[in-house]
């Protein structure tokens, strides 16, 4: 079966192991793919660099994973890890190597909170400043900015021969964990329903599958804040229905 790629956005990890205590980015969402029978390629790529960065070490992944293997992958995406995937297929020749991209509550053209901390917390509180001179890489946060991402649009033509599918997420403000409400708030007024880092706006690229009941974090399993009446809950299966989908060619590419 078609190997599928479950690529991390930013502060993001592969699996994680210590002693009995087993940590996964994508929770419960991996090992469903799994059992599927889809070979999996679970990425582990700079957690704060730039989109450039992210995207060579994106390649490095796969290609070492898929070991001289002609075969395509799907790449499963979550946010910032979809531009990062963007810029391999465009840019570092990965177009016949990827046949399909989705992304999953990704910035595709920025988000406002990202211009927000650039302007108070790197700027005035001059953290990134900071974090440069003690040798990280805080790349990420310029690159999700919305000029950042304008100009990155520009410069990054979709490949013909790839199919790019998108998801996007909301949530009301009362539904997001409590450290997302100032980023829920900022991104509202700018551009509507959002995901406590993500508006719907933002998220979408190509064909749009639609948006899922759910905050940034839960849209990989990890759920901070009470859900209300209408419970989603684990979010595994609306993983399997779009890979369903996506897997039997479903919709026109862009």
């Amino acid at each position: 079966m078609t190997p599928i790629v479950l690529h991390h956005g930013l502060f993001g990890f592969g699996n994680f192991k210590l002693g009995p205590v087993k940590l996964s980015y994508f929770h419960k969402i991996d090992n469903a793919i799994a059992r599927l029978g889809h070979p999996l390629i679970l990425t582990r790529v700079h957690p704060t660099g730039s989109v450039t960065l992210r995207a060579h070490q994106l390649k490095h992944a796969i290609l070492s994973r898929l070991n001289g293997s002609a075969e395509k992958v799907i790449v499963l995406a979550h946010s910032m890890g979809g531009l990062d995937a963007r810029h391999m297929i465009t840019h570092l020749g990965m177009a016949d190597r990827v046949s399909t991209l989705v992304t999953i509550s990704c910035p595709h053209r920025g988000s406002p909170y990202a211009d927000w901390c650039v302007r108070h917390v790197g700027t005035r509180l001059r953290l990134l400043t900071l974090m440069k001179s003690l040798g990280v890489d805080a790349g990420a946060f310029h690159d999700l900015t919305l000029e950042r991402c304008a100009r990155f649009n520009e410069t990054t033509p979709d490949a013909p021969a790839v199919k790019y599918y998108s998801i996007s997420a909301c949530r009301p403000w009362p539904q997001v964990p409590p450290w997302a409400m100032h980023a829920w708030r900022v991104i509202h007024a700018a551009e509507g329903e959002n995901d406590g880092l993500v508006s719907v706006q933002s998220a979408q690229w190509g064909e749009h599958l639609g948006t899922w009941p759910a905050d940034h974090w839960h849209t990989i399993n990890k759920r901070f804040a009470m859900e209300g009446k209408e419970k989603t809950g684990d979010i595994t299966p609306y993983y399997l229905r779009m890979l369903e989908r996506v897997v039997g060619g479903v919709g026109d590419r862009r």
